[in-house]
């Protein structure tokens, strides 16, 4: 919990950030360690957004990541630049996803090194050619990685900048110019392997497979580029861990944290602008040089006064759950220590994801709702208190896709009921016992769950839509009305540092980071 600290009306700062979440911090402290004077107004109690840690059930000493849960694109530079106090440890299991072939079950452990994972795809289709094939697709994903990772901290390169810089037309085309689907069918005859493929293509998107928007393009990239290597990372002592380092690092630098803070207007004549914001006690007014919002584009446009941009949707449902012991498995052969340690994936094949698509886009809850999960605590354990440890509990979280905005809007509560009791029924069918009976009791003696769904995202958080981007993801490229660092605005000294910039998205700071460095640009430094 941050400690409550006062703006300053008597003088103008070189910074006001609206929006204390991971990325406002981020460019909270690298202006504030370059001697620039910054002011952060949060509207919540607290800094740290959607990525903070919380113990949502009463009496439990379990410490959470709430909202966003995985590191990805986090760039070391970050952490190394600002001095945080903060560790990732990687998942020796990348997924498992259960299925039933020929009458038992059985499924696809991807990780624990080449040779299992090879016996792995053997087992389940009964040759070498879908291992194979997955070598030379993420092969490609591996070298676009490697070439665009880099250039997320650096000025917007141009299209035609990135084509030569991942120098691979074939892997151009698969995932800048035909719809992922293409590729998926290309490389890949088993649906359960397709399925696999395709989900890094749909967290937080609703799309097909073969969308001509290519948004769903957009978010596969997103999801296979982080650390130049595509993968994703538990962090130590959970999300907060990172938020907490980064608003000390700020504080330490001096920024002044504002919590309890709203920002209500912001006025620019493009060199000096007022910022208005609301506290229990009543308004007040204070001024900066530059203005940087970690909101999304349509807080921006409201805060002011501008046209706002397209609606956004979200398209998930986030569970937390609290276990006495992690569930026996259906498919014997597999340790539920590891099924779980990686991402496990639920009724996400290929043709399952396109039925699951089909029915949402026809405004009907997916009848095998898809999702995925994995459990924190087997890699750190550090988010639970000693005897939680001691005994076994464990945790999981639940991600599901394709459950847009829209399905919720006739009845927030009980249509969040219904998909909650669905999502839980797929995961059951691959269990030996039932997810209920080791499920974890609060003091209270109430089930050791929760669920959000968008609308409680916008209505917590400022999600438009429950959106987790903001906006549909972009093109790590410039394009027009982009400007040099993808956060630039309408209004010279009003900069957007969330994740609806050019290259936000995701636990990343980068938005945070360009914002900076185009502050400090501006100022000649």
């Amino acid at each position: 919990m941050t400690t409550p600290e006062a703006p300053r009306t008597d003088r103008t700062y070189d910074a006001v950030i609206v929006g204390g979440g991971h990325n406002g911090l981020v460019a909270a402290a690298y202006l504030a360690r370059a001697g620039r004077s910054v002011l952060v107004l949060e509207r919540l109690e607290r800094t740290g957004g959607a990525a903070v840690s919380t113990r949502p059930f009463a009496g439990i000493d379990a410490r959470l990541s709430r909202y966003s849960y995985l590191v990805s694109l986090l760039p070391r530079k970050i952490v190394r630049d600002l001095g945080l106090d903060f560790r990732v440890r990687t998942r020796d299991i990348s997924s498992y996803t259960p299925a039933e072939r020929h009458g038992r079950p059985t499924g696809l452990l991807v990780g624990g090194g080449a040779r299992r994972t090879r016996e792995a795809f053997a087992r389940l289709t009964g040759s070498d050619r879908e291992y194979g094939a997955w070598q030379r697709f993420y092969g490609m994903t591996g070298h676009i990685a490697q070439r665009i990772f880099p250039t997320l901290t650096e000025p917007l390169p141009t299209r035609e900048d990135l084509r030569r810089r991942v120098d691979d037309e074939d892997a151009w085309r698969a995932l800048f110019e035909e719809p992922i689907g293409v590729a998926i069918e290309e490389h890949f005859t088993d649906d359960l392997v397709r399925g696999v493929v395709l989900t890094d293509a749909l967290i937080g998107t609703f799309a097909d497979a073969h969308d001509p928007s290519l948004k769903q393009n957009r978010c596969f990239l997103y999801h296979v580029i982080g650390g130049g290597t595509g993968a994703w990372d538990v962090p130590v002592g959970g999300m907060g861990a990172l938020t907490d380092a980064l608003a000390a690092s700020a504080r330490a630098a001096g920024a002044v944290l504002a919590t309890g803070h709203e920002a209500v207007r912001i006025e620019t004549d493009g060199r000096t602008a007022e910022v208005t914001y609301r506290t229990a006690d009543g308004d007040g007014v204070t001024r900066a040089r530059h203005v940087l919002v970690n909101a999304s584009p349509r807080e921006l446009a409201a805060l002011t006064g501008d046209t706002p941009p397209a609606p956004a949707e979200g398209a998930q449902l986030k569970v937390n759950m609290l276990l006495k012991r992690l569930p026996r498995l259906r498919d014997s052969s597999v340790d539920p220590r590891e099924a779980f340690a990686g991402t496990f994936h639920v009724a996400e094949g290929y043709e399952q994801l396109a039925a699951a698509h089909a029915q949402a886009a026809a405004g009907e809850p997916p009848a095998a709702p898809p999702s995925e999960i994995y459990c924190h605590s087997l890699t750190d354990p550090t988010i639970l208190g000693p005897e939680l440890v001691a005994q076994g509990y464990q945790t999981l979280t639940l991600f599901g896709l394709h459950t847009p905005a829209r399905l919720f809007q006739r009845d927030n509560d009980v249509v969040r009921e219904e998909l909650l009791k669905s999502t839980l029924a797929q995961l059951d069918v691959h269990l030996a016992e039932p997810l209920a009976d080791c499920l974890a009791t609060d003091a209270e003696g109430r089930p050791c769950i929760e669920a959000k769904t968008p609308l409680d995202l916008e209505r917590d958080l400022g999600l438009p839509g429950g959106n987790i981007f903001h906006r549909e993801l972009s093109w790590p490229y410039a394009q027009q009305g982009a400007g040099r660092w993808g956060v630039e605005t309408p209004h010279a000294n009003v900069l957007l540092c969330g994740a609806g910039a050019v290259r936000g998205g995701g636990v990343s700071g980068v938005p945070g980071h360009n914002a900076a460095m185009a502050v400090l640009e501006a100022r000649g430094d």
